[in-house]
């Protein structure tokens, strides 16, 4: 594909994931867009490492609510390509503690921005789902078999926040079917890595450790669960080729995950962490505090197949380069 002046839009564009796409697709040319509500997402997630803008921010940026209609119809106008990355989620503690306003909000995201671009004659659809809407039952043991794509149904969610992405995956298959618009769909495992949030309120485990790595002793090092539970973790320059990729050439394929074919345990996370801060860190598990799913990890044959897409980034690498972003992030606050 030549990405040269392609108008794409890239909603959820300002955040951890989406600011590292628009990086890479300015970097080939392509005209970006970005919606966001900058409710995780930040405008200096825009910028690049010299500080500089990646896109015009008064003119190609903007700060709206997907929840409605004419906000995504705006946004979608005149453009080629939408990868449709924003949703509202955030740490284990708030997905459970905001199920049914989650749930709610990223319907309506996701259905209002696919009728947008349908209605926009948007060329190619990208949608990212997650893990999370793998049924719980093929997660609630630790060494359960590799999971594939057509593993997800029966659904059965453990959250309404895989719930509301697994119905913006079936929506977007009806819209393929009735031959509305070109549909990628990529099912994400755990990402991590730079522009990650960090913050107490919605960070996730990796950042969250972090974090409270960093900031040790002030803050206590404590591990949610008993540390036992296990995820695939996914390196975010390893889930933006894949979304290039996708565009470029997996474009009508059904959905294909994205993330390593073994898993990782927060134990060994925490540890690992430990480890790159070189401080003396006690490690405190607190039982009482959700876990979540007890393990997963991808069979990416059909990314592979599809893609010529593999992991390539090393755990130890990924939470180093986190690690060094995360402090001089703080340093700097």
């Amino acid at each position: 594909m030549n990405w040269k002046n392609k108008h794409i839009l890239v909603t959820g564009g300002a955040g951890f994931i989406g600011s590292h796409l628009v990086e890479a697709l300015v970097e080939k040319g392509a005209i970006v867009t970005v919606a966001d509500n900058l409710w995780r997402g930040k405008i200096e997630n825009l910028k690049n490492d010299a500080g500089v803008d990646l896109i015009d921010i008064e003119n190609d940026f903007f700060q709206v609510d997907l929840c409605r209609y004419e906000s995504c119809k705006r946004v979608a106008e005149k453009q080629d390509i939408v990868f449709h990355l924003a949703d509202v989620v955030a740490g284990i503690n708030y997905v459970f503690g905001n199920e049914l306003s989650l749930f709610n909000s990223n319907v309506l995201i996701n259905t209002n921005m696919l009728h947008a671009s349908i209605e926009s004659q948007v060329d190619q659809f990208i949608y990212v789902g997650t893990a999370c809407s793998y049924p719980k039952e093929k997660q609630n043991k630790l060494n359960m078999p590799l999971l594939k794509e057509e593993d997800v149904f029966p659904a059965n969610p453990e959250s309404s926040y895989g719930w509301s992405k697994l119905m913006g995956e079936y929506e977007c298959s009806l819209a393929l079917e009735e031959n509305l618009i070109n549909v990628g769909v990529l099912r994400l495992h755990n990402v991590y890595g730079p522009k990650t949030d960090f913050s107490p309120e919605k960070s996730q485990v990796i950042p969250s450790l972090i974090r409270k790595a960093i900031n040790y002793p002030a803050e206590e090092f404590i591990v949610w669960g008993s540390g036992e539970q296990r995820r695939a973790f996914i390196y975010v320059d390893d889930v933006i080729e894949a979304l290039i990729l996708v565009a470029e050439i997996g474009m009508n394929q059904g959905p294909i995950q994205i993330g390593p074919d073994y898993s990782t345990s927060i134990r060994e996370i925490a540890e690992t962490i430990v480890a790159i801060s070189s401080k003396d860190i006690p490690i405190v598990y607190d039982a009482s505090k959700r876990e979540g799913d007890k393990d997963r990890a991808a069979d990416w044959t059909k990314a592979k197949e599809i893609l010529g897409w593999s992991p390539k980034t090393t755990i130890k690498d990924g939470l180093t380069a986190t690690y060094n972003w995360i402090k001089e992030k703080l340093i700097s606050l």
